[in-house]
């Protein structure tokens, strides 16, 4: 099975597993392929993880909320204060409707760590210019 087949088995599967959280889903991978086009697409760990050599973000539904994490979320900037977790390296978004994604300002920190990722600078403690 390709990549894409996973991908689209994955989606249908969401729409049995997690029916409440599918548009939010969909409306996010919209949004993270719009974003970042170059990006690979890949099913992983239970979610959608979009990678550029190394995986940036994810997107993981659970029963109340759809989370996006950040991979270098340590790296990101969180001037809205929406990113969540306190480990050394990820961070995440939790969303509960399609509404969040422009309330927690998601494209922000979306673009934020698809900047990282492109700049392929992965040291800990310095953040990419």
């Amino acid at each position: 099975m390709t990549t894409d087949e996973q991908v689209e088995q994955w989606l249908r599967d969401i729409q049995f597993t997690s029916p409440a959280q599918c548009p939010l889903v969909q409306d996010l991978r919209t949004l993270v392929r719009q974003l970042a086009p170059d990006a690979r697409e890949r099913v992983m760990y239970g979610g959608l993880l979009y990678e550029l050599g190394t995986a940036f973000c994810g997107i993981f539904p659970y029963k109340g909320h759809v989370s996006v994490e950040f991979s270098r979320g340590c790296d990101l900037e969180d001037a809205h204060g929406q990113l969540e977790g306190s480990g050394k390296w990820r961070r995440h978004v939790k969303l509960h409707s399609t509404d969040d994604i422009v309330t927690k300002h998601l494209e922000t920190y979306l673009l934020q760590a698809y900047k990282v990722a492109s700049a392929g600078v992965f040291v800990p403690g310095i953040k990419p210019q």
